[in-house]
């Protein structure tokens, strides 16, 4: 490789030696930890899953890159820590990601440019997104029904609105108040089993900056309800939505798929007062103890557009602050669960355990990265970026019983997939040369070994 002073540095009295920098190592990566998320799609099948459902209407003839191969280097390449598609002209050549894309690692043709994702992402029609958006769905249900059987006592839905800031001409790109910008609103789903800690993404939707919570979700529940129900049919379903998704139709469609629901619901001078005698004692108890203090109480409550009467969960907090003077924070939630009222909300507080996961969805993966002119392209990104996440979940699911089993994307990546390797590449074989300093290399043997490795 020809060398300019763009590929060297050049250290003089900075440290005890002269110290010469040069970009000349051949054939090298630095994200050779990426053959964990390789080996894992392969044993699943998910990428090929969603492939499949992409109709290639290019001249065979004319084809350089699959349509597979096009989505997993987008998928990877997300998961790698380069959720844009320019990034792709710095990374063509990348001997790992070749090899992820099923291209030899050496001497193997280039990945697609940064023009050709783009019209790939452009490509595909609202009815094989649908798709796509229920590949992902079924592989989920389908994942757990086998790793946990039928016998599952619990399944828990989570629905949940997210912000996605525009910031040029993208389509249904609105104003929302709410969020005090221009936007998109996409909704997650996730699932959860049991008492498990761990809230699985199943469901990931874009949706026009206006949109109100609840759009898209009664359908969404009425699909999934069914499949779980085919798959776990021993299992209580139960719901936890915010308030945002507290109307007279969600009620009624929970009530009619017979879920147990816990539901957030804004206050109201009516609720305010049907609460006012636990606040009071909550004001009292904060006023003799000096500090915050909270009751929970519940009543029978209906609005004019409700047909009957719900049981209502109040929380009356006392914040009490030193310096500050005392706050008044009242929550209310509607439930059909006979549980304890305190309890009731202990189980609706831990739907916020989800506001993490987006968080990893938003900082981790950039699933809004959604600069493209057309919907239905932001859309595959969407799928292509929840597609990786749902990797990182199985990831950790192989990582149980390690240091790393609750680690969130940017450490997992950090840990076990930005390793800086050397390859070479052999008519039999390939051979990725790690660093023997690598700080977790027991850690990631012990989960190569988890996703199809052999011990050596």
């Amino acid at each position: 490789m020809e060398q300019t002073t763009q590929h060297s540095a050049f250290f003089q009295g900075t440290f005890n030696k002269p110290v010469t920098c040069t970009f000349d190592v051949e054939a090298a990566s630095s994200d050779g930890g990426g053959l964990l998320l390789g080996a894992l799609d392969r044993m699943l099948g998910l990428i090929k899953r969603l492939a499949a459902k992409l109709q290639d209407k290019r001249d065979p003839g004319r084809v350089e890159h699959t349509y597979l191969e096009i989505l997993r280097q987008r998928v990877f390449s997300i998961a790698l820590g380069y959720p844009d598609c320019n990034d792709a002209s710095r990374l063509a050549n990348d001997p790992v990601l070749k090899m992820l894309c099923d291209r030899d690692a050496v001497k193997g043709p280039s990945l697609a440019s940064q023009p050709t994702l783009s019209r790939f992402e452009n490509s595909p029609s609202a009815r094989e997104l649908i798709e796509m958006g229920r590949a992902l769905e079924d592989f989920v249900i389908q994942r757990h029904r086998k790793r946990l059987g039928p016998y599952v006592r619990l399944v828990t839905i989570d629905l949940d609105p997210s912000d996605d800031p525009t910031h040029g001409q993208q389509t249904f790109s609105f104003f929302n108040g709410h969020y005090g910008g221009w936007c998109y609103l996409p909704i997650f789903g996730f699932i959860s089993f049991n008492n498990e800690p761990e809230q699985y993404l199943f469901y990931a939707r874009l949706r026009p900056g206006n949109s109100r919570a609840p759009r898209n979700a009664i359908p969404t529940l009425r699909r999934i309800v069914k499949k779980i129900r085919e798959s776990f049919p021993y299992a209580r379903i139960r719901v936890r939505l915010d308030g945002g998704f507290a109307s007279p139709l969600v009620f009624q469609i929970l009530e009619e798929l017979d879920l147990e629901y816990i539901v957030a619901i804004g206050s109201n001078k009516r609720l305010r007062d049907l609460s006012e005698s636990w606040i009071q004692e909550a004001r009292e108890k904060s006023i003799e103890s000096g500090k915050a203090e909270q009751i929970f109480g519940e009543f029978s409550y209906a609005t004019m557009s409700w047909p009957h009467q719900r049981r209502i969960i109040l929380k009356a907090e006392v914040v009490h602050l030193p310096g500050h003077p005392s706050r008044d924070n009242i929550r209310f939630v509607v439930t059909n669960l006979n549980h304890k009222p305190e309890n009731i909300y202990k189980i609706y507080r831990k739907r916020g355990e989800i506001e993490n996961r987006i968080k990893e969805l938003h900082y981790g993966l950039g699933i809004d990265r959604t600069s493209c002119p057309r919907f239905l392209a932001n859309q595959l990104r969407v799928i292509e970026t929840a597609t990786a996440y749902i990797l990182f979940q199985e990831l950790r699911l192989r990582a149980k019983r390690t240091e790393v089993r609750r680690a969130q994307v940017r450490t997992l990546r950090e840990k076990l997939l930005k390793i800086g390797v050397r390859v070479v590449e052999s008519v039999r074989r390939v051979v990725l040369h790690f660093p023997i300093t690598h700080p977790w290399q027991g850690l990631w043997i012990k989960i190569a070994r988890k996703v199809g490795a052999i011990a050596t």
